[in-house]
């Protein structure tokens, strides 16, 4: 869909529609429909069974596409619920159900919703149907839409459809635990074990590119689903098993609370149909708001380009959370690994980091006990954040660092991407002493203590045989070095310098950037990533900046 086209769809929250009036008689007889299990798929209807079924006096068909689209060809005996001419206001209930029985709306229908196939629309008329109240078991939507319809060479027609006999629903009762606000939306967003923030808008708009609002990038935590994901090629829905592994990729599981949102409440009904009404997910819900209702709010709440700016951490935040006061109150959990030289450690470092160079990591790459004692011994609790700093932010040994913290099983970890010099700058002090490690004799002593550091490793971050794991998607290694390493693995390799991706400071590049690189390369948005290269720094680094996009599925070989 072109960007203008986005743009308004999205912005757009309809809910009803003014009546088409031009005349031209409803197809229709005596003879009633019967749908068999045999002729559907849960909710949807194929063009077979519209074509024999046309005619029948309890078949609805509503064409939900753009006005001048159904005026070109729809499907005949079709009624225009154009959500373009509803305006971008929610209608009230009694205002709705007026419109509704204008379309000729009865519980004794079945109403078949359609577009031009693959698109937003039909779907967000069905979650507007059944957020009001008419039943699902009568409620479908033509597999494929008009272009399915065409590609059968079934006949289209241009002349309007009269408005049929005024309709008899009345809407009683609504479907509200199926639409969520802003509050039920937000409290989710902070408790991604029990909810999912599925996005249905494009990667241009996630990652930034596309700036839409005051503001470009996506609600925290939020998964990109792109509404056009959930179709095949000829725009029929994809089936449930392809479904399901789409979520499966992303850890999305059925017993979670699942929320889709897009821009302005459009796109996230594709999403919403597929989860709840394809796959039979319990606990789905459309966000209606969506992203211009969370960029409304007064609090001027969060919004993110990548999706996981948390493993990157800069002075200010540090300074605070790994600072003085905070030890003082026992509150600070956060653990702060130097990873320089012992000499440059010694020339003056952040208070209360303590000294465990990236020789030491590099060195016991295959001998994690030791790595964990030595840890350990140094007062790194496996528990909290560890906060890694290089003095020029993501290296080629703060990235390894990472890795084989995360091996090891670390809680959480990020990455120092200010430099010491704007520490400095910034008014904060850099000390010489070493940091004290050791038992505290009370409690006001800053010392820190040794732990035992657990040994939890984690066979999925690092590989050694590369047909050793077998993700949901089929495995893409990515060479991550300067140049192409000559030991490559079997199987589809794709040269994405680590370089490429990081600007002169040691920050990474931009989302936008990092996501049109890797898509560039080749790298598809499903599949089982791995990482290598001649140096494993390298392929961390790369590693790093997947986590940091959002890929679940990533890996570094280690060859």
């Amino acid at each position: 869909m072109k960007t203008n086209i986005l743009f308004i769809v999205i912005i757009l929250a309809p809910i009803a529609a003014k009546a088409q009036m031009n005349v031209l008689p409803v197809n229709g007889n005596i003879h009633s429909s019967r749908i068999s299990v045999e002729e559907i798929k849960g909710n949807l209807v194929n063009v077979e069974w519209l074509s024999k079924n046309l005619n029948k006096e309890d078949v609805l068909i509503l064409d939900a596409s753009p006005n001048q689209l159904y005026t070109a060809n729809h499907i005949s005996g079709a009624i225009n619920v154009d959500l373009f001419t509803y305006g971008s206001q929610e209608m009230l209930a009694p205002e709705v159900e007026k419109l509704y029985q204008s379309w000729g709306i009865s519980l004794s229908k079945k109403i078949i919703i359609y577009d031009q196939g693959g698109t937003i629309l039909a779907t967000r008329q069905f979650f507007s149907l059944y957020y009001y109240g008419f039943p699902a078991e009568n409620l479908f939507i033509l597999d494929g839409g008009l272009s399915k319809w065409q590609e059968k060479g079934l006949p289209v027609t241009q002349d309007i459809t009269r408005l049929p006999e005024k309709g008899s629903f009345e809407i009683k009762k609504l479907n509200e635990n199926v639409k969520a606000d802003l509050p039920e939306f937000l409290t989710a967003s902070g408790d991604r074990q029990n909810n999912v923030l599925v996005e249905a808008l494009g990667a241009d708009w996630h990652f930034g590119e596309l700036c839409v609002f005051d503001k470009a990038g996506h609600i925290p935590n939020a998964i990109l689903l792109p509404s056009p994901d959930f179709y095949n090629t000829d725009k029929t829905f994809k089936s449930p098993e392809e479904i399901k592994k789409m979520l499966d990729y992303f850890k999305i599981k059925p017993e979670q609370n699942i929320y889709s949102h897009c821009g302005g409440g459009i796109s996230a009904s594709v999403p919403f149909f597929a989860i709840m009404f394809i796959l039979h997910y319990p606990s789905v819900k459309l966000y209606a708001g969506s992203e211009l209702d969370w960029l409304s709010d007064e609090r001027e709440l969060p919004y993110w380009t990548y999706d996981a700016p948390f493993l990157m951490r800069e002075t200010n935040w540090l300074q605070f959370w790994g600072g003085k006061m905070l030890r003082m109150y026992g509150k600070s959990n956060i653990s702060i690994i130097d990873i320089r030289t012992p000499r440059e450690f010694s020339q003056g470092h952040i208070p209360f980091a303590l000294n465990i160079p990236a020789d030491v990591f590099k060195s016991n790459m295959n001998n994690l006990n030791t790595l964990a004692e030595i840890l350990g011994t140094a007062g790194i609790n496996a528990s909290h954040e560890a906060v890694i700093i290089s003095g020029a932010g993501l290296t080629k040994e703060a990235a390894l660092a990472f890795l084989l913290l995360e091996n090891l099983g670390q809680k959480k970890i990020s990455i120092f991407t200010d430099s010491l010099d704007k520490w400095v700058q910034l008014g904060f002090p850099i000390i010489k002493d070493s940091t004290v490690v050791g038992a505290k004799n009370n409690s006001f002593d800053l010392s820190i203590p040794p732990v035992t550091y657990p040994l939890y490793i984690l066979n999925d971050v690092i590989v050694t045989v590369p047909k050793s794991t077998m993700g949901v998607y089929p495995k893409v290694f990515i060479a991550s070095g300067k140049n192409i390493s000559a030991k490559n693995p079997d199987g589809i390799v794709v040269h994405v310098s680590y370089i490429d991706l990081l600007n002169t400071d040691g920050t990474p590049k931009a989302a936008k950037d990092i996501w049109n690189i890797l898509t560039n390369a080749g790298i598809p948005r499903y599949a089982e990533i791995a990482c290598f290269s001649d140096d494993p720094g390298e392929a961390a680094v790369n590693y790093f900046i997947l986590e940091l996009m959002g890929y679940p599925d990533i890996k570094v070989w280690m060859n």
